[in-house]
């Protein structure tokens, strides 16, 4: 064979390798690939694994485990030891990822080097990492050669892409940093809308965004972090739970947990132990219930009493501190909204109720019957006031209970 023709042959195999496919075939084997990456983290290591929502059939977890160590070289257990204390520590110095404590810039852009400092602190895997998988591919394999997933995915980019191969290597080894590490864990505690006032800064990115899985639905997540379903409004659209949906059709998933559903039961005169039930499930969805119906309103009507609309009476900011006791404003921002609230009975009034109200559901070391007592007592202060809000606000809450499954 002539040199020529070898030459031709060679730079053919380096331009395409050996399928030759051209760049429309490549973006579409791209899409493909960075999306199954994408259902491995949010479904395996983050509902099944992590939260423990949902379980897979032995080989589709497998599938899962293989292609984590193949695309991303994490180890399951540690990414799941991170996760779990990024929940326990949320918005804390001890959050591994938290925009409050590290700044939006650095979780954004070093997302993946903050995750490596944290695989370091190996007492943190041992507490956080329990009930991963621990069986002797993992602990030779998957673990112990842990880049060796991604090494040989290049290698084989490569022989089967040419040089098309290893740039679609190099989009696929970034596209978790930065979707993950740096969209979720950052913009997602930093910008957004909000379905429920939870004790953190999490956000809802868009009601809709496939290719991150519905890791989208920040907030709602971390509202019900066990839940196997992350999309809670009708707009919302989880590509994440249709695929767990699918999967259980062909008996490949079983459905451990899904959020709670709110029962509102008319005419309920006193909360029996329905209302505490539901209550201690739907905490969040109370004191969200609480923002909404009674803060916000009574906020309008202060407005109207001094003819201001509401962005004039207090900037939004500040109302958004009003909803968590302004944990994260600056000490001077803290200091202007408590001089404010202070200057107003009505809404110092409501926010000493909402102090009480939270502490009922919080409390630790009651049973139940105690703390139905004092759910009793702060529904008969609130019939009590005088403040309609208030008062609507307490006849609702006695009739919560939790839908039926």
């Amino acid at each position: 064979m002539p040199a020529s023709l070898l030459d031709s042959s060679f730079l053919d195999f380096l331009a395409g390798g050996l399928l030759q496919f051209g760049w429309g075939e490549m973006l579409l084997y791209l899409l493909v690939v960075t999306q199954i990456t994408i259902f491995t983290v949010t479904l395996y290591l983050h509902r099944s694994q992590a939260h423990r929502g949902v379980d897979f059939h032995p080989v589709v977890a497998h599938f899962f485990r293989f292609w984590s160590w193949l695309t991303t070289s994490m180890v399951t257990r540690e990414w799941v030891a991170i996760h779990r204390k990024h929940h326990a520590k949320c918005e804390t110095e001890e959050d591994p990822h938290s925009p409050m404590h590290k700044g939006i810039g650095t979780v954004f852009w070093r997302g993946a080097d903050l995750y490596r400092q944290a695989r370091l602190r190996r007492e943190d895997i041992e507490q956080y990492g329990k009930g991963c998988p621990d069986d002797w591919i993992e602990r030779h394999l998957y673990t112990r050669h842990a880049n060796l997933g991604v090494v040989l995915l290049l290698a084989v980019s490569f022989v089967l892409f040419g040089f098309k191969g290893v740039a679609v290597w190099a989009i696929q080894m970034a596209w978790i940093p930065f979707w993950a590490a740096g969209v979720i864990n950052g913009l997602g505690h930093w910008w957004g809308y909000r379905n429920f006032e939870t004790t953190d800064t999490a956000t809802n990115l868009t009601p809709w965004a496939v290719w991150v899985g519905g890791e989208e639905l920040h907030n709602n997540h971390h509202a019900f972090p066990s839940s196997a379903k992350f999309a809670l409004r009708r707009f919302e659209f989880d590509i994440g739970w249709a695929a767990i949906k699918l999967l259980e059709k062909v008996r490949l998933a079983k459905v451990l947990r899904v959020a709670p559903k709110l029962n509102l039961r008319p005419n309920i005169t006193m909360p029996d132990m329905e209302t505490v039930k539901a209550l201690l499930a739907l905490r969040v969805q109370a004191m969200t219930d609480y923002q909404r119906t009674v803060l916000t309103p009574a906020l309008k009507e202060e407005a109207a009493a001094a003819g201001a609309n509401l962005r004039a009476l207090l900037p939004r900011r500040l109302r958004k501190g009003m909803a968590d006791d302004g944990r994260w404003l600056t000490p001077e921002s803290r200091a202007h909204l408590q001089a404010w609230v202070d200057a107003r009975p009505r809404i110092r009034a409501l926010l000493e109720h909402r102090r009480r109200l939270a502490d009922v559901l919080e409390s630790r070391g009651h049973d139940a019957a105690e703390r139905l007592r004092r759910l009793q007592a702060w529904c008969a202060e609130a019939e009590a006031s005088g403040v309609r809000v208030l008062q609507d606000y307490a006849a609702r809450l006695r009739g919560y209970a939790l839908a039926a499954a």
